[in-house]
């Protein structure tokens, strides 16, 4: 089976904690992504911000374009090394009931792994398959 590296995508636009809801909102409309990891300028993992975060811990909450990322964001974070089995992505997926799993290697940032890059490979096609219906019948702790 592959690793997570063969099928995972590099270019991942991030944001800093500083960085505004609006700097959010706009990079994911610029990369057409639902979700945009944090970080601190050496590419250290520090959380996630969806677009799920902005609408209902942010502009629900009444909050301002101009608030911080770092307000919104979600901080529980899961992840994977890049050595990783997408087998292995795929069963943490499914158990932790999240769509896209970060890729960390040395602590710093690698790349993004989706249910949707998990289907492009016939091979990993059924787990993403697996990993999808296991999400889809339980609701989103988040």
């Amino acid at each position: 089976m592959k690793s997570i590296k063969e099928v995972m995508s590099e270019d991942v636009a991030v944001c800093q904690k500083e960085d505004t809801l609006f700097d959010a909102a706009s990079k994911m409309k610029a990369q057409n992504v639902g979700v945009i990891p944090v970080c601190s300028e050496n590419k250290e993992l520090l959380g996630m911000v969806t677009d799920r975060d902005l609408v209902l811990r942010g502009y629900a909450e009444k909050k301002s374009d101009s608030a911080t990322v770092q307000e919104v964001m979600s901080d529980r974070l899961y992840h994977i090394s890049a050595d990783a089995s997408v087998q292995e992505a795929s069963d943490m997926m499914a158990r932790e009931q999240i769509r896209r799993l970060p890729i960390v290697e040395n602590g710093k940032l690698a790349g993004i792994v989706s249910l949707g890059d998990l289907s492009l490979d016939d091979k990993s096609n059924e787990a993403a398959g697996r990993a999808l219906e296991d999400i889809s019948e339980r609701p989103e702790l988040h």
